[in-house]
């Protein structure tokens, strides 16, 4: 046998040896499985009605309700859960839906998992969580004798007084309190002293001429005696202008 051959043969052999592996490492990992009874509104669901299976919202798988037609217990449900290719679902949760009712219990999908669960669904708004299962009673025996009660220890020595802490900082100032109430008014203060009179105006513009007055009251006419009066005054005069005339007269005729 030439090595050619030889080499030839031995790839042959290890390509037959791994293509189990391949075809395991490429199947499918096996489907979730759940099953148990199922409620609405706590009614035991008919059959016929449909049981949901949701996974990130999408529907991942539905059945029906089998009791008495499946020649099972009336209410029962059973159904597998595959991952599709492409998805993977390993430890996502799974919602479930009862007909058109809401139902609090949820699992988690894993390879070739599964569980008995018993579905409650209500058609209202779901509830918060599931029913809780009360805890077993415990068992209580009977009880002990009382022990002795110990021997009470010696009082401890006061340790020294720790050393005096720094001072705190100051808190931040608080807010403003409210305004008080106005206070009484007080009284009146005394009158201040006169000031000092200011410098005299300038004079005003001149008034307007008056009116004239009203005409006096006629004298009284003269008596016989005034008359005379009167007349040696005149003559007095005329005696006068004669005496000026005639002293001009000779004042002229010296001149001649």
């Amino acid at each position: 046998m030439t090595k050619a051959t030889l080499l030839a043969l031995m790839a042959v052999m290890a390509m037959v040896l791994a293509l189990p592996a391949m075809v395991l490492a490429q199947a499918p990992p096996r489907p979730a499985v759940f099953g148990g009874s199922a409620t609405l509104d706590g009614v035991t669901a008919t059959d016929g009605t449909t049981v949901t299976a949701t996974i990130d919202g999408v529907v991942a798988a539905t059945t029906t309700v089998c009791g008495a037609t499946c020649d099972q217990t009336a209410g029962n449900y059973a159904f597998s859960i595959a991952q599709p290719p492409g998805l993977s679902y390993a430890g996502k949760e799974i919602t479930f839906r009862v007909g058109t009712g809401t139902v609090a219990q949820k699992a988690t999908w894993t390879a070739d998992g599964g569980d008995i669960l018993n579905l409650n669904a209500v058609t209202g708004p779901p509830p918060a969580t599931a029913t809780p299962v009360s805890p077993p009673t415990p068992v209580v025996g009977p009880a002990g004798p009382a022990g002795l009660a110990g021997v009470a220890g010696a009082s401890g020595v006061p340790g020294p007084a720790g050393t005096k802490g720094d001072k705190g900082d100051a808190g931040a100032k608080g807010d403003a309190g409210a305004a008080g109430t106005a206070g009484v008014a007080g009284s009146d203060g005394a009158d201040g002293a006169a000031g000092a009179s200011g410098p005299a105006g300038a004079s005003g513009p001149a008034g307007s001429a008056g009116s004239a007055g009203s005409a006096g009251a006629a004298g009284e006419a003269a008596t016989g005696g005034g008359g005379g009066g009167m007349m040696s005054i005149i003559a007095l005069i005329i005696a006068v202008v004669a005496l000026v005339a005639a002293g001009g007269g000779i004042v002229m005729g010296g001149r001649r």
